[in-house]
């Protein structure tokens, strides 16, 4: 059922929509004036409220512009909605100007008296759909936060990783990622976005592996209608989508050289050039780059520019093999049991000791990716208490 308030100084008009509102199944309660009304949306949750905006005391708008003042408190730039009712202002007076102040000033919608039944109806239809979407959509969001990017661990090795996380991110400076596979190195790469002063713009990853030599220029660069076969529209690269935010470049280390000699003319110059085109395009895109290559030795061997290297190795950081930090490991499956339970839909299960040490005496050579494997493994095919027993068998 939902809650619904309705803040008009006609008795007649109060009273009309109460009985309309409640014939349809929603709980309605009414307030006198602005100043009453305010009181009772700032100490209750309606899902919906009705504000007419010539009233005495305090009219509609300062009604709206109070309800929808953030919280001093909030972070700034994220999204708030103080109260998290829709409100729907009332007016005598059908003025566009008016009405286009309440929408700006936070107004879901505008309605004019004499209030039509069928307008009142739709408009708390759809206000009261738009609202619970919101709310999925919140919830949405924080489950997905809950699940973002985390460094998990205590050691040494990942406390020095985190430091340099903490130095580089508020800055521009690019960052060369290394470590072996599995180890997290994108993990690293989304917390440098995510604390820097990006975070609101886009990040765009690349894994360079991953697209064949022939398509990497196109999938970086762009490219225009025509320019090669299968071209069939203009097409943006990689950098401009990732204009205003940061580009990480993944497994850098298998990227062709014809494409490093462009990745370096993007970084002097800060612009791109589309496959196709003579026309230069600005971008301001922060570059990370990851690799489990020796780009030293790729360099000496020929594979790798070594004046991109330097460009990219502003500051290294070099993300340890889940083996140099075996103390984390308890840690770890604790964060996966969580993790793999809730995406399961199954009760939480639990590691006995022993287990905990039969996977800190294993070799894992897959890193933290292995890891995770291992656990999903015995979540599915073991009890409710997982055992030494359980890890010589399934891991």
């Amino acid at each position: 059922m939902s809650k619904i308030l309705i803040i008009d100084d006609e008795r007649g008009i109060r009273n009309t929509l109460k009985e309309i509102l409640a014939d349809e199944g929603h709980e309605v309660e009414v307030a006198e004036n602005g100043k009453q009304g305010l009181e009772m949306a700032q100490a209750k949750a309606y899902d919906l409220i009705f504000s007419d905006i010539k009233m005495p005391e305090m009219d509609g708008m300062e009604v709206l512009k109070a309800l929808k003042q953030p919280h001093p408190t909030s972070p700034q730039g994220e999204e708030t909605d103080p109260i998290g009712a829709s409100i729907v202002m009332i007016s005598g007076h059908g003025d566009v100007e008016t009405a286009v102040q309440a929408l700006k000033a936070g107004a879901y919608d505008f309605l004019v008296k004499p209030l039509d039944l069928n307008r009142i109806l739709i408009t708390t239809k759809n206000a009261l759909e738009s609202k619970s979407l919101k709310q999925e959509t919140k919830q949405l969001r924080k489950k997905v936060a809950a699940k973002g990017h985390q460094m998990v661990g205590e050691s040494a090795a990942i406390a020095r990783v985190r430091e340099i996380i903490n130095k580089v991110a508020p800055t521009e400076a690019r960052v060369l990622i290394t470590g072996p596979n599995g180890t997290g190195k994108e993990v690293v790469a989304h917390l440098i976005h995510e604390n820097s002063a990006r975070a609101n713009g886009p990040m765009v990853e690349v894994n360079c592996a991953a697209i064949p030599s022939e398509l990497i220029e196109s999938e970086l660069f762009g490219h225009m209608k025509g320019s090669f076969t299968g071209a069939v529209k203009d097409r943006a690269g990689k950098f401009e989508q990732a204009d205003g935010g940061t580009l990480f470049l993944d497994e850098i280390g298998d990227m062709s050289l014809a494409a490093q000699t462009k990745v370096l003319r993007a970084l002097q110059e800060s612009e791109i050039t589309r496959v196709g085109s003579d026309k230069a395009i600005k971008v301001n895109v922060r570059v990370l780059a990851a690799t489990n290559k020796d780009l030293q030795k790729e360099i000496a061997e020929g594979n790798f520019r070594e004046d991109l290297f330097h460009r990219l190795n502003v500051i290294p950081v070099a993300v340890p093999a889940l083996n140099d930090r075996i103390e984390d490991i308890p840690l770890l499956v604790n964060y996966f049991v969580e993790q793999i339970c809730d995406e399961q839909g199954i009760a939480k299960k639990s590691f006995e000791p022993e287990a905990i040490k039969a996977l800190q005496q294993k070799q894992w050579t897959g890193n933290i990716r292995q890891l995770r494997n291992v656990v999903e493994r015995l979540i599915i095919l073991a009890g409710a208490k997982i055992t030494k027993e359980d890890v010589e068998a399934y891991a």
